[in-house]
């Protein structure tokens, strides 16, 4: 979800083009609302080696959610009035929304146009689905941006779907950069089924590439919400504490990128038992990570490890799935959609109050309107 903090700008367009834009765009563009789904890393992202641009030590590979998504709208205001962020229907105090309000700041200057604004955004990731819902959020807010600016290209245009036809300087590639730049999972979420968010070397090549856009694989995954409470250890804190204390951090990048190629390969081929073995595996390296910095954490909880032994006692008795883990207790368990009953059947048994929540393969960034001036 959208929350405060803030984020300085990165400027990477021309400015001659940033200018010809600006006046076209204000003189045309009104407002736009855009859908973003959001991502579960199955190759994960955990280590920035620029935090002010985002940018990892790791590529990563995700799987985009049907089920999961942020709409958000994006309103250019008179003069006269002041920008605000409305989050679920409740706007959001100033110092709250700090970090949305600086995001977009830093992209007015990125694409040199300015003006006040009014975002309103509804989230779709419910809380209890052990799901973050930031990659859904940034991708949604940046393509929104876009939209009331008349900034995307033709090509963003065809791809999301978007009601109003601009030739902008914004590609899905540059869309990628501004939605990283606000978090960085929300670079693969730009994308629909399988995306990789390449980790480059700095701001114009660390970005989100499509895989398979449309994936024929039946690959359904079941969240397994154990605890929503916060957490002991942000990620970020736990991210740059690996980075900074882990003597195995080396190997963690090394057998990452290790990871992710042997993903791409898995993926070419729709082998689901490669995907999930290299999942799960990847999850379980990412967390024994953590527990050989200095101090070591866990995210761990003594359920998530019942879950662990759910999922073996699952293949056990035939019913071949995976789990994967991201940066808390809950779990997601990868399958066929012919055993998400039986997997969901399992859980509720052993944790009657746990929320169950199943979904597969969900598109990219999509225009669900936009408004023009002419």
């Amino acid at each position: 979800m959208i929350s405060g903090g803030s984020q300085p700008a990165s400027a990477s367009v021309d400015a001659l083009v940033r200018s010809e834009v600006a006046v076209r765009s204000r003189a045309a563009a009104h407002s736009a609302t855009a859908r973003a789904h959001t991502n579960i890393a199955l190759v994960k992202y955990w280590g920035k080696k620029d935090a002010a641009l985002r940018l990892p030590f790791t590529s990563s590979i995700s799987m985009t959610l049907e089920r999961f998504y942020a709409d958000t709208s994006f309103t250019l205001l008179p003069s006269t009035q002041e920008s605000e962020f409305i989050l679920d229907g409740a706007p959001v105090p100033p110092h709250r929304a700090a970090r949305v309000l600086d995001y977009v700041a830093a992209m007015q200057q990125r694409h040199g146009v300015s003006g006040p604004f009014r975002i309103e955004s509804v989230n779709h990731v419910p809380i209890s689905a052990g799901l973050a819902s930031s990659s859904s959020a940034f991708a949604a807010l940046a393509a929104a941006f876009v939209g009331a600016y008349g900034l995307g290209s033709r090509e963003l245009c065809e791809a999301t779907k978007s009601p109003v036809k601009t030739s902008g300087p914004v590609d899905r590639t540059e869309l990628s950069r501004m939605a990283r730049l606000g978090s960085g999972s929300a670079s693969r979420s730009v994308f629909g089924g399988f995306a990789k968010w390449e980790r480059g070397t700095d701001d114009a090549t660390s970005v989100g590439v499509s895989l398979d856009e449309k994936p024929q694989l039946d690959l359904c995954l079941t969240a397994i919400e154990i605890d929503t409470a916060q957490k002991s250890v942000s990620s970020t804190a736990g991210m740059r504490r690996v980075v900074e204390t882990s003597p195995y951090y080396p190997v963690w990048v090394e057998n990452t990128e290790r990871a992710c190629s042997q993903m791409e390969d898995a993926i070419a081929a729709a082998d689901f038992t490669g995907i999930g073995t290299l999942a799960q595996q990847n999850a379980l390296d990412m967390h024994a990570l953590n527990m050989t910095a200095h101090p070591g954490f866990t995210y761990f909880q003594p359920e998530t490890l019942t879950a662990i032994a759910t999922v073996e006692a699952l293949n056990n008795d035939g019913v071949e799935c995976y789990f994967t883990i991201d940066a808390g207790p809950n779990i997601k368990v990868l399958s066929r959609s012919e055993n998400v009953e039986e997997i969901s059947r399992r859980f509720r048994a052993l944790m009657p109050a746990v929320t169950i929540a199943s979904t597969s393969f969900g598109p990219g960034v999509e225009y669900l309107q936009a408004q023009v001036r002419e």
